[in-house]
């Protein structure tokens, strides 16, 4: 039952932050993913971590693989844990996207105007 609250307190989080007035749209955080991802492994940006970086790639190799901590013929059990694991993803993906979105305004901003 805390694993279903956590859950719909993590998914209710991320929607607020999305739908936040001024707050990047959710379009523009998918699409910001992979610059982000390039920037963090570039050194480009330091708003997340590439341990961070790293744990999100476990997380799919978790999703993906087929061994898996709680085995899914444990039916709600089983695809609950891989559920929180994409939740957890998701979640995490967006709220650091809409923050590499408002790092790439906050550049733009600041970069002299050339005429």
């Amino acid at each position: 039952m805390m694993a279903k609250a956590a859950r719909t307190a993590a998914a209710w989080r991320t929607y607020r932050e999305v739908t936040k007035p001024g707050s990047p749209k959710l379009m523009a955080r998918v699409r910001a993913v992979p610059r982000m991802v390039g920037a963090v492994l570039r050194g480009d940006y330091a708003g997340m971590g590439k341990g961070k970086l790293g744990l999100l790639g476990l997380g799919v190799v978790y999703l993906v693989s087929p061994i898996d901590v709680i085995p899914d013929f444990l039916m709600v059990i089983g695809v609950a844990d891989d559920f929180g694991v994409f939740l957890w993803m998701i979640g995490t993906l967006l709220g650091e996207s809409g923050r590499y979105v408002q790092h790439e305004r906050a550049v733009i901003q600041a970069r002299p105007e050339e005429t």
